[in-house]
């Protein structure tokens, strides 16, 4: 996850405290108003007196960060990439498993050294898997058995569904034989999380 803070924030003739996020891709504010700044968009970022002010089209919002509104500015200008968060290094050998956004297979490809389509190889680092429902979660411990005892696996599903989410994951876990250590926001309409092996079983796994 990014940072959070509760702070005060005015925006335009509007002022109100709430609940300030900084995620992967957006600065969002919950409170008497709502905002949603895709970083992307951010003309103008600076921390002033412990105000994090933030220009983009819609206007100027300042933040009441207080102490921490430098290292949120600078998070602001130079935000992590998806595939950094994702933890895909040079020469990665990765696998894809279902349907993924084309401009992410792309950015993958560019990075990762060997990526896998469909069932993945063996001695995998990293499993990037779609789903969509819980019977997809039967896949985990094929899953498993396919990365090395270090990769990860991260299963991809589309945020707002009721019938498949997060909880779900996380909970079919363990009988996968995996612990969930990381939860991203994928894109505007997915969600991601990665999932291990615990530390004290890798090195019985060869």
């Amino acid at each position: 996850m990014g940072l959070e803070a509760t702070c005060a924030v005015r925006f335009g003739k509007r002022a109100s405290d709430g609940k300030a996020q900084l995620e992967a891709t957006e600065l969002l504010f919950r409170g008497d108003f709502r905002l949603r700044i895709p970083l992307k968009e951010v003309v103008s970022v600076e921390a002033k007196k412990g105000n994090l002010v933030v220009v983009w089209p819609r206007g100027r919002a300042t933040f009441a960060i207080g102490k921490d509104a430098e290292k949120w500015a600078l998070k602001v200008r130079t935000p992590r990439s998806l595939l950094d968060k994702l933890g895909v290094k040079a020469g990665s050998r990765v696998a894809v498993v279902g349907s993924l956004p084309g401009d992410f297979l792309k950015e993958l490809a560019g990075r990762a050294g060997d990526v896998a389509r469909g069932k993945p190889r063996k001695g995998t680092d990293l499993v990037f898997v779609a789903m969509g429902e819980p019977g997809d979660l039967a896949q985990l411990p094929g899953l498993r058995e396919a990365m090395e005892p270090a990769g990860g696996i991260w299963v991809v599903w589309p945020k707002g569904q009721k019938l498949f989410r997060e909880d779900h994951v996380r909970a079919a876990g363990p009988a996968a034989g995996l612990v969930d250590v990381k939860v991203v926001s994928f894109s505007d309409s997915l969600s991601g999380l990665k999932m291990v092996i615990p530390v004290a079983q890798r090195k019985k796994k060869r």
